[in-house]
């Protein structure tokens, strides 16, 4: 009879800070089915936890509009970010029209790159 063996998954973790890493690293290496990746090793998926990265003090966004922003990145339509934000096509138009003010931008793949460039987002 054969064994029905659960087939592991190998996780990466690409954490800033080390007590946050070890943490993590504790808890998940509990976990039936799991491994975390050695050095170099080749991972299903990956946990990456940044610093936070600092707004410039003369763009003020909302998490909302950061939310948009991010999925626009992505190449989102704005259906797409509606469905995703559980939000009203209108409401993401609104956003969209009020980053391109804040950023000085003349389109949406205009906002990206201003936002990629002022640190605001990462590409």
């Amino acid at each position: 009879m054969s064994e029905n063996k659960t087939p592991e998954i190998v996780l990466a973790l690409e954490i800033d800070d080390p007590a946050l890493a070890d943490c993590l690293a504790a808890l998940l290496g509990n976990i039936a089915g799991l491994r975390l990746a050695g050095p170099g090793e080749q991972a299903a998926a990956t946990i990456v936890a940044r610093e936070p990265r600092s707004m410039p003090e003369d763009i003020a966004l909302t998490q909302r509009e950061l939310d948009v922003l991010a999925l626009m990145a992505e190449g989102a339509s704005n259906k797409m970010i509606a469905r995703r934000l559980g939000i009203s096509v209108h409401t993401v138009k609104f956003h969209v029209g009020s980053l391109l003010d804040k950023l000085d931008a003349t389109g949406r793949t205009d906002a990206v790159a201003h936002a990629a460039r002022r640190g605001v987002i990462e590409l």
